[in-house]
């Protein structure tokens, strides 16, 4: 349905309720992702929680908004991390921008809200020594030590990630065509989404023909018919956590987000332009301030430790 066919379905006095339904099928057709359809319908019905949900939208102000947020913060007795804070604010803005784009408020009250900042913990991703442990155990997994055969996924996923920092759901989305071997002097690979509103995300990131070694073997050994990794995305978890355990690391110290980190900070410590970084990354240029913050505050802190 088009904006001015929601527009026609909606009017101001509507509660907070009905307006929600529109709003969700304004999500579907502009293709939000499910997962983000599905946080921002749920921060919408906390608000009509907190402010009631047969609440008309007219009848709701910036203070409202502010006091939600003040809410959710310090008095509704849940804790409110700060990544899902900020998802909270994002929602009220891209759902009252909404309803005032299509001409149903004539004011948008999330315009003034105050966005406070609050800034999630450092992550504590794992020290080159760490890495280079995991690593003699990823290898000894590719030669077979102490398994029934060679097994080149452990390093294959493990140099992967240290390599190009990316997400779980980009290595579950790889195929082997994604993997560019037109130069072999500098063989490159694809970062690519299925969801047009992601396209922004797509890359091309440097890998080195050492991990294209370990990849053939891999592919050899599994077989794969569509994307590279043929098991499902909590058994790649699984391969991190038994590397972790067999090199004696910390529980939980070898994961997609502590070693895209790692990633991240080997390349800000080799001096490589933090634009670069960005982009390898797939960030937007306002998350990677906070991401730059922290990579400037590891750096530190490692310093400090090293003295």
């Amino acid at each position: 349905m088009s904006e001015n066919g929601n527009a026609t379905l909606i009017s101001a006095n509507d509660s907070i309720q009905k307006v929600l339904e529109h709003f969700q099928i304004h999500m579907r057709d502009e293709g939000f992702a499910i997962n983000t359809s599905k946080a921002f319908a749920s921060d919408v019905r906390l608000l009509g929680q907190y402010l009631g949900i047969d609440t008309a939208v007219n009848k709701i102000g910036t203070k409202d908004l502010n006091d939600f947020l003040e809410w959710l913060l310090n008095e509704r007795g849940v804790p409110c991390s700060p990544k899902s804070y900020a998802r909270r604010v994002t929602t009220l803005k891209v759902f009252f921008g909404w309803l005032h784009k299509i001409g149903v408020l004539a004011n948008n009250p999330a315009d003034a809200v105050i966005q406070r900042s609050v800034k999630s913990p450092l992550p504590v991703p794992p020290a080159e020594d760490d890495i280079a442990r995991a690593l003699v155990v990823s290898q000894q997994m590719r030669e077979g030590e102490g398994l029934k055969k060679p097994d080149a996924r452990p390093h294959m996923l493990l140099t992967l990630l240290l390599q190009t920092g990316i997400k779980k759901n980009e290595a579950m989305s790889l195929e082997p065509d994604h993997v560019d071997r037109s130069n072999a002097d500098q063989p490159m690979l694809f970062i690519r989404y299925a969801n047009p509103r992601l396209r922004y995300k797509e890359r091309k990131l440097y890998i080195n023909n050492e991990w294209l070694e370990v990849l053939d073997e891999y592919l050899d050994q599994y077989q794969p018919k569509d994307t590279i990794f043929t098991c499902t995305a909590r058994n790649l978890e699984y391969i991190l956590r038994d590397i972790g355990e067999a090199a004696r690391l910390n529980k939980g110290l070898l994961s997609f987000e502590n070693l895209r980190w790692a990633s991240a900070l080997r390349d800000w410590r080799a001096k490589e332009e933090p634009d670069d970084i960005r982009q390898k990354l797939g960030l937007s240029k306002i998350t990677w301030r906070e991401t730059k913050s922290k990579l400037e505050q590891l750096t530190k802190d490692a310093d400090t430790v090293a003295e």
